[in-house]
């Protein structure tokens, strides 16, 4: 086990604490991203206090190549009403920050007030872009894991803690792939 439901808790508390602090006066429109930010957005949005909006997006990806190179689209599903708010964008796990980055710039584009990034996980040690959660839960070293909305890719959701995976997938029970 990496974080037990007790730590996670406890980390969950303390961010909706300072969230709360820093949207006191207005409306925190959260917008989560799934799958991998659904537990931790349900249990954060539960313990902000203030006026609070929901909504969640799917990221795609499609790989794009023009002669020699590539590239990855992102687009996202279903569209999200950002215009003239204030929003959270809520991701379980942080690794590369394209996905987050291009989210945030694209809120912004589509008239968003202003955009803060919260992440349950932070694996800055990945990231290809410049990028800094403004709230974040814990700094991730590890390479997989799974629990707590975190999934491979669905496997393991459901556990109330974090646990290291060996290897990227599972194909039983996540309890026997498991340091």
């Amino acid at each position: 086990m990496l974080l037990s439901a007790e730590q996670l808790n406890k980390r969950v508390l303390e961010l909706a604490a300072q969230i709360s602090r820093d949207y006191q006066d207005r409306t925190c429109a959260v917008v989560g991203v799934l799958e991998n930010g659904f537990m931790f957005m349900a249990d954060l949005v539960r313990h902000i206090q203030g006026a609070v909006t929901c909504q969640f997006i799917k990221p795609h990806f499609n790989e794009k190549t023009q002669g020699s190179s590539s590239a990855t689209e992102i687009t996202y599903s279903p569209k999200v009403e950002v215009k003239g708010q204030h929003i959270l964008l809520v991701e379980g796990l942080v690794q590369s920050g394209v996905t987050s980055d291009y989210l945030m710039h694209h809120f912004i584009a589509q008239g968003a007030v202003s955009v803060k990034l919260a992440a349950l996980l932070d694996k800055s040690s990945a990231r290809r872009v410049a990028l800094r959660p403004d709230y974040f839960g814990f700094i991730l070293d590890e390479s997989f894991v799974t629990g707590y909305g975190l999934g491979s890719p669905y496997l393991g959701r459901n556990l109330p803690h974090i646990q290291v995976v060996h290897g990227k997938g599972l194909t039983g029970s996540p309890q026997e792939t498991v340091r």
